[in-house]
């Protein structure tokens, strides 16, 4: 009998130990999920036929899905439900609203934005991000900067700050800050805390090879996931 008892606590051992290792490779385990229960639509800009900045064969649209697509992985992985506005080299029209047709480019660009803009209202996230890259004449100007709505959100700001310092902490190449502007439709019309994170400078040719490279994109996704994080601990907890 005493035999049987110790070959049933043996057994009982054994299942316990798998059980356990199954569990401790799960994360969610022992820690609660940082950004579960949190809802994120995050945007690549420009897409298809517009192409947004470019510099060489560099092309913003492409390196704005490159970035945004590592953002949603690592905020999927934190636990974060994320919508992604576009996921393909097309924009937003051509993966949601594919047979809508329009006479002019600059007619399509706009109703592109209104769809961008009904697709944040209609899955009422907590937090828009909209990702994207610069260029302008001059080749001297380069860094990362976040951009919020002066009349926007009123957490806006605070989102926008704690991605500026992430970025500005993780890659160590900007000193610039949050800055508020009011020319941006998306972030006006957001009815959550919303930011323009722009990546870079495409026209610098230090920064438009770190955009081209995937190890930098990671980098600099990685810094927009931890500063999304940081708000979120201070709003949410």
């Amino acid at each position: 009998m005493k035999r049987w008892i110790a070959l049933g606590v043996i057994l009982l051992g054994c299942l316990g130990l798998v059980v356990y290792e199954t569990s401790a490779s799960d994360r969610s385990f022992f820690l609660p999920e940082p950004l579960g229960g949190v809802k994120i639509v995050v945007d690549a800009g420009h897409g298809g036929v517009d192409g947004g900045a470019s510099s060489g064969e560099v092309i913003e649209k492409d390196v704005t899905l490159a970035v945004a697509q590592k953002v949603e992985k690592q905020l999927k992985r934190l636990g974060a439900t994320v919508v992604m506005t576009r996921s393909t080299d097309g924009d937003v029209l051509e993966e949601h609203a594919p047979s809508e047709e329009f006479s002019t480019l600059r007619e399509r660009k706009k109703e592109d934005i209104f769809l961008r803009s009904n697709l944040v209202q209609k899955n009422e996230p907590d937090i828009f991000v909209t990702v994207h890259a610069n260029a302008i004449p001059e080749e001297k100007w380069r860094g990362a900067q976040v951009f919020y709505h002066k009349d926007g959100h009123p957490n806006s700001e605070l989102l926008a700050k704690s991605i500026q310092s992430t970025i500005k902490e993780s890659l160590q190449n900007t000193e610039r800050e949050a800055l508020a502007i009011k020319q941006v439709y998306l972030l006006k019309k957001a009815e959550v805390p919303a930011v323009l994170v722009e990546t870079g400078f495409l026209s610098n040719n230090e920064e438009r090879e770190l955009l081209s490279s995937e190890e930098y994109q990671q980098k600099m996704a990685d810094a927009i996931v931890s500063g999304i994080e940081s708000y979120v601990n201070l709003e949410f907890k």
